[in-house]
């Protein structure tokens, strides 16, 4: 069977798992517990929406998932079935970013992009943070300030309550000479944020506000 989840229902499977895990460890309700497990069979046939009987009889085994140490292991196979985030060249890179000038890209694991939704990365010895991100069916580069926060809020990306920064983006206005400011905020740490995306919505969402579409 080849790889059939995106990084994002990779996501949902996991957190419906570990809502078993917990209703496992909670609950001694047989009928409460039945009750978890298909909410949650329901929550990744919503996102997998299209997959095969195959694919369906490999997942249906979460419910039968009973511990952290099961659900570790069931993580792992599942894992071999995630489509990969593209490994882009460098050229490609280039277009993506064409205004700048030297663009330095950050070594990167194979088996990372495995849980990448997006691609972000810090620009040493600068503020600016680039993103390369899937919208309207190809994909685009951002480049933007990014400015950490000593509070907690919403991440725009993964939609989560949590460490944040402020992404600016600062693009030409209408009249000659002038600039517009767009931004929101994202997560500090973007490793642990793809590891939270569970839909490509708020992501679009974002990037269309940071357009200005």
């Amino acid at each position: 069977m080849i790889a059939f989840m995106t990084n994002e229902q990779y996501n949902v499977v996991k957190k419906q798992v570990n809502k078993i895990i917990n209703a496992k460890a909670s609950v001694n309700d047989p009928a409460i517990l039945k009750t978890v497990k298909t909410l949650a069979w329901e929550e990744v046939q919503q996102s997998l929406s299209d997959m095969t009987e195959e694919q369906a009889s490999l997942l249906e085994q979460m419910q039968s998932v009973d511990d952290r140490l099961a659900a570790d292991k069931f993580f792992y196979e599942l894992k071999r079935y995630v489509i990969p985030f593209p490994a882009l060249s460098e050229s490609k890179l280039k277009k993506l970013f064409p205004k700048v000038k030297k663009l330095k890209f950050p070594l990167i694991d194979a088996e990372d992009y495995q849980t990448m939704t997006y691609l972000s990365w810090d620009e040493k010895g600068s503020q600016y943070r680039m993103i390369v991100a899937p919208f309207e069916q190809r994909y685009i580069g951002l480049r933007g300030t990014f400015q950490p926060s000593q509070q907690k809020a919403l991440c725009h990306i993964c939609h989560r309550f949590t460490d944040t920064g402020m992404f600016m983006v600062e693009t030409k206005g209408e009249i000659v000479g002038t600039f517009t400011k767009r931004g929101n905020t994202v997560c500090k740490d973007m490793k642990d944020c793809n590891h939270h995306v569970e839909t490509l919505l708020h992501l679009s969402k974002f990037i269309r506000h940071i357009k200005g579409n």
